[in-house]
């Protein structure tokens, strides 16, 4: 079969890569037949960190004890900031591969699975100084240099023209923005002396957007970009009221963000030959899912799951938190992050809703280009 085939025909590029690592004596084991993409590359913050945090000493965003992974398999404790699996964990399935693993768990410069690496950190943003409340994470920018040492070992393992093709046809997921935004808007914060919201937007776009060129850079071609979330709608923000309504004002610039990241993504794209994005409106799906929460199962928008105080958010969830019983009625699990439920139903939307929340196209569609 012509190498041209196998550029232009969407899935069989795994096909391609398997048979490829049979010749060079590649780890087989690590290539799933049943993918439709040969990998899934994962860039964010807590909520699709697999556990990077687990091998930062010193970081304080950590979510590697009880009574996280309650629900997960053996009732482990991964260091996901849930009940249960994330999003990272459900895109992958509907793609058919293995979740990412955590590229700080690949000791000794283990060589990295071909079919994806996760580069998620709980704490992270786009801009470098976000999480330094948390002491120790990976900023978007670091993930993106780890990201290229992953690159270079791609190309001596297969060569520079097949890892260009494994690279383009790959999926690359970015979660990120939110905490940013948070710490932007977190009583006491230094930033608002400095900056007004629509300059401090503007620079975290203007940061974005350079180093998703780094990306193009280093082969990236199909892209989902998840937007800010109703931030002003987590426990943490809601028990700021009498009433436990959202902060009209955090949301507020949360959606200008969203505004100013699709325009930039679309002067991305026009400026970038071959470069494809699939732009997730979580905003838009979060408060949705706010307005119909009995379709879809959810008795409690408001309230953590885990935690102690006003709406359970006055603490993280640590084993000395309460938890609820039952957690598939709840949207949040912690004071910031979703419920493994209410995460499953947003990456859905991301691999096959409409363009009510996924804009120009979704994830399904994204592949098959």
């Amino acid at each position: 079969m012509a190498i041209n085939t196998f550029i232009n025909g969407g899935p069989n590029i795994t096909l391609f890569v398997c048979i490829l690592m049979l010749i060079t004596k590649l780890p087989v084991g690590l290539c799933n037949a049943q993918s439709v993409v040969p990998a899934l590359y994962m860039l964010g913050d807590s909520l699709v960190d697999v556990g990077n945090n687990n091998y930062l000493p010193l970081s304080i965003a950590k979510a590697n004890f009880p009574h996280n992974g309650v629900d997960y398999r053996d009732a482990k404790f991964t260091g996901r900031f849930s009940n249960g699996e994330n999003a990272a964990d459900f895109i992958a399935k509907k793609m058919g591969l293995q979740t990412s693993p955590p590229y700080l768990s690949l000791v000794n410069g283990a060589t990295p699975p071909i079919t994806g690496v996760s580069f998620a950190s709980g704490g992270s943003g786009i801009l470098n100084e976000t999480g330094q409340n948390y002491v120790e994470y990976i900023s978007l920018a670091h993930q993106v240099d780890y990201l290229s040492m992953v690159h270079d070992k791609l190309v001596q393992q297969l060569g520079p023209s097949t890892a260009k093709m494994h690279l383009s046809k790959s999926i690359f997921t970015i979660v990120i923005g939110s905490n940013d935004l948070l710490v932007y808007f977190s009583p006491g914060s230094s930033i608002i002396n400095i900056s007004t919201p629509q300059q401090y937007i503007e620079r975290m776009l203007s940061s974005y957007k350079g180093l998703l060129k780094t990306l193009y850079g280093l082969g990236a071609r199909k892209v989902v970009v998840t937007g800010a979330a109703a931030i002003g709608c987590c426990p943490v923000q809601r028990k700021t009221s009498r009433t436990g309504e959202c902060n009209v004002e955090t949301n507020y610039w949360s959606n200008k963000y969203n505004d100013g990241l699709k325009i930039m993504l679309q002067e991305l794209k026009s400026e970038s030959v071959g470069l494809n994005f699939a732009y997730f409106d979580l905003y838009g799906a979060m408060i949705d899912l706010f307005r119909k929460a009995q379709n879809y199962g959810f008795t409690n928008i408001k309230e953590a799951c885990c935690g102690l105080g006003n709406l359970n958010a006055d603490a993280p969830c640590i084993p000395t938190s309460r938890y609820c019983p039952n957690r598939r009625d709840h949207v949040f699990w912690d004071l910031f992050h979703p419920t493994e439920s209410a995460a499953s139903i947003f990456s859905d939307f991301i691999y096959n809703g409409t363009q009510e929340y996924m804009v120009p196209i979704n994830l399904k569609q994204l592949i098959d280009i």
